[in-house]
């Protein structure tokens, strides 16, 4: 099956086709300020590769920063309603206390309290103040608000409120769109009613982003179904994905990932994700990012929902260096960097630079920063060599070696050898292993909540099916599916043998048979 990848970073537009698990052509080009146009040029470059008369192109992945640029940039987020049902519990800390002012400015909310919610053995807090949901409701449909957020005490445990609310407000608004707690976030009451109104701020920006898409694979002649990535390493389709943009916050990274994975066959190992800005440090863990277990920060908001365990750094190709004080950025020129680095003319003293200087690569014209002091440069590359040294250490687990892959476009700055790594991995298509984890990503279904009332095995079994109805809802092949981990943790304190079931499913990707295709075509 032909696939097309790309990953839209903030310096570089990467693309691959791959057929199969066969490479057959790559690009990568500087992000444009029209970021649609820069992706119909990727595509025109990779598909122009192919033999006259070849098969066409089956899916399309695609990762993108769009989302956590916005909520980084404040910029492009709608308005939204919070609705909080934990009345009287509740009432002490109101909705997105803990935002960043000029984030809580940007979506500007409707806050809305209501008496509901259920204690943490699962019985009712107080009865559901059903005259309240409509209230609110008719207030925010007079406000013009049409993206919900809504977040019920304990509704991990038990969704009751939070559906019971949202067929109120429909009935009330029938175009809203409505986000519900429990399908993102975990226990926590404020992380995950954080997680849910960036999703609701966001649902608009998405709808546009796969809207945008869908023009640039029509322009670029490509007429087949399209998925975006997922923080877990996964793809979703694109429709889906529009529902639920704060799943693909970490998409860039963990792309780098699974195309570290694929390019080496190692599924354990630790991986360092070299763009033009940052840097990224995470672990495979049976070939996929390993998951954050702790409380992530996304633009300064508290969050706990699935989110891949990485350490990012101020250390990419495009990093400013300060010639006098030797210092590493954070700043770096980013998209710009083929204007402002010395070796292409510029007048801006880069990592790419120093790594020109000291013979790591050839990039632009080397005679331009032939007048660099040697002991400066030796020196510079020292500080990289202790930085990333730092990263790697404070990623690992344990006091063994690791095996280090170097993917991204600025891999040529990570040392042939580093303490706390037993050997440095550089493979082919390193510069584009993000495009390429994206092309060959699988579809998964995850499930995370509170069963009780039946055994330790109905409970698995019933979250398993549960999780791969979300894998196939998602776009996968219901006969590939297969379980990639299972948790059970029995809950003491909670009546009726409760117990908090994890599971995560992946599988490949539901291609149409040609059959299927015409028989569709013929019905639009």
């Amino acid at each position: 099956m032909k696939r097309i990848g790309i990953d839209v970073g903030g310096t570089n537009t990467d693309a691959v086709l791959i057929d199969g698990e066969k490479v057959i052509s790559a690009i990568k080009f500087p992000t444009t300020a029209d970021v649609m146009q820069g992706v119909v040029n990727a595509i025109g470059h990779v598909v122009s590769s192919q033999a006259p008369g070849a098969s066409p192109v089956d899916a399309v992945m695609i990762g993108t920063t769009h989302f956590t640029n916005a909520v980084v940039e404040r910029a492009r987020l709608e308005r939204v309603a919070a609705i909080r049902i934990a009345m009287p519990a509740g009432a002490s800390l109101p909705p997105m206390i803990d935002w960043p002012d000029e984030l809580r400015d940007a979506v500007d909310p409707l806050s809305f309290m209501v008496h509901g919610g259920h204690e943490y053995d699962g019985r009712p807090l107080v009865p559901l103040a059903r005259d309240e949901i409509r209230d609110a409701a008719m207030k925010i449909r007079d406000a013009g608000v049409d993206s919900i957020g809504i977040t019920a005490l304990f509704s991990p445990l038990t969704a009751e409120c939070e559906l019971e609310a949202a067929e109120i407000i429909r009935s009330v608004i029938p175009s809203a769109r409505i986000t519900l707690s429990h399908t993102l976030g975990r226990i926590g009451l404020l992380e995950r009613e954080n997680v849910t109104l960036l999703n609701a701020a966001l649902q608009g920006l998405g709808r546009k982003t796969i809207d945008a898409f869908k023009d640039a694979l029509l322009r670029a002649g490509i007429d087949a179904p399209f998925y975006l990535t997922q923080n877990d390493g996964t793809v979703v389709l694109a429709d889906v994905a529009a529902a639920n943009p704060v799943y693909s916050f970490a998409s860039g990274p963990t792309n780098s990932m699974r195309g570290a994975a694929f390019l080496t066959g190692l599924k354990e190992a630790m991986v360092i994700d070299v763009g033009g800005t940052t840097s990224d440090i995470g672990c495979l863990v049976g070939g996929f990012p390993r998951e954050a277990n702790n409380v992530v920060e996304v633009g300064g908001v508290r969050t706990l929902f699935r989110m891949p365990d990485l350490l990012p750094m101020a250390l990419g190709g495009g990093t400013i260096i300060d010639p006098e004080t030797r210092k590493i950025g954070p700043r770096s020129v980013g998209y710009r960097i083929t204007e402002k680095a010395l070796v292409f003319g510029g007048d801006t003293l880069t990592t790419t630079d120093v790594a020109v200087a000291a013979g790591l690569v050839e990039i632009g014209d080397r005679d331009r920063v032939k007048h660099l002091d040697k002991a400066m440069v030796a020196d510079l590359l020292k500080r990289i060599e202790a930085m990333v040294e730092d990263g790697v250490d404070r990623m690992k687990t344990s006091a063994e070696g690791v095996q280090l892959i170097a993917v991204g476009g600025g891999a040529f700055l990570i040392p042939e050898k580093l303490k706390g790594a037993r050997e440095v991995l550089r493979v082919e298509h390193a510069g584009v292993a993000n495009a390429l984890g994206a092309a060959m990503a699988q579809v998964s279904g995850e499930v995370d909540q509170v069963f009780s009332d039946m055994s330790r095995d109905n409970a698995i079994a019933e979250a398993d099916r549960i999780a791969r109805r979300r894998a196939v809802e998602a776009g996968a092949d219901p006969n590939s599916i297969v379980t990639l981990d299972t948790e059970d943790i029995p809950i003491a304190y909670l009546p009726g043998d409760a117990r908090r079931v994890r599971v995560r499913v992946v599988g490949d990707i539901a291609f149409m048979k040609e059959e299927e295709k015409r028989a569709a075509d013929g019905m639009r």
